[in-house]
């Protein structure tokens, strides 16, 4: 009897640690997470952002480490909980590759937490944060002007091939013809290209040289946010 009630009172203490260890888990994480959310937000370039798309982080982040802390060293309920979640499937597509390397950021961060690496999550959550921040600042990997949508109008007799090279030779690193059709009852052709701008060019620059030849016809630029015509 002795021995049950022992067991007993061991069996309470070891819960009470493992709440109170599962407390800890799961406040550092959502600290940690919450760092990298503040950091997606100060990084993120995109036009599509979402409020939810952070907040999933978080509760992802969260969800990871009590579910690691669940998990602990028992293999049959790891297998029990891969079966479960096997189920789930995310229909959202992600507007920008780097949201999800974002959310492992998170998950690894929750992971950690949830298997006590207490340390560990606090250094990888600070030191992949700035390594991430200074990509941010230095504009890593950006190549020579942004890619835009350039659409030129010219009329229906004009023998369009080659007849902008030289100017898109003097003005673009690069141009690729993705598209031709008639407009205007068919009285006029449309041309529409994928453009990247050397750099220092300025729109106008560029429309000014092609309304030379095109007989002075409408000329279009399209970014993400704005479209600049003349």
């Amino acid at each position: 009897m002795e021995s049950l009630m022992n067991l007993i009172r061991q069996s309470d203490m070891t819960t009470r640690m493992t709440i109170v260890d599962g407390f800890f888990a799961v406040f550092l994480s959502f600290i940690l997470v919450l760092i990298i959310t503040k950091l997606y937000k100060l990084t993120y370039k995109g036009t599509r952002y979402s409020q939810s798309f952070v907040h999933t982080v978080i509760i992802m982040g969260v969800v990871v480490s009590l579910i690691m802390i669940v998990i602990g060293n028992n293999i049959a309920v790891a297998f029990g909980l891969v079966g479960a979640f096997s189920i789930i499937r995310f229909r959202s597509a992600m507007s920008d590759p780097k949201d999800i390397a974002f959310i492992f950021f998170g998950m690894a961060a929750g992971i950690a937490c949830g298997l006590g690496f207490y340390l560990l999550a606090i250094i990888f959550t600070i030191t992949l944060s700035i390594l991430i921040y200074a990509l941010y600042l230095f504009d890593y990997g950006k190549r020579e002007g942004e890619p835009r949508t350039m659409k030129i109008t010219v009329p229906e007799n004009l023998q369009y091939e080659g007849a902008f090279d030289d100017i898109f030779e003097k003005y673009l690193v690069e141009q690729t013809l993705t598209r031709v059709q008639t407009t205007n009852l068919g009285t006029m052709i449309q041309l529409e290209y994928e453009v990247v701008m050397k750099d220092g060019i300025k729109d106008k620059d560029l429309i000014d040289a092609i309304r030379e030849r095109n007989s002075n016809l409408n000329i279009s630029i399209n970014y993400a946010k704005t479209v600049t015509t003349y």
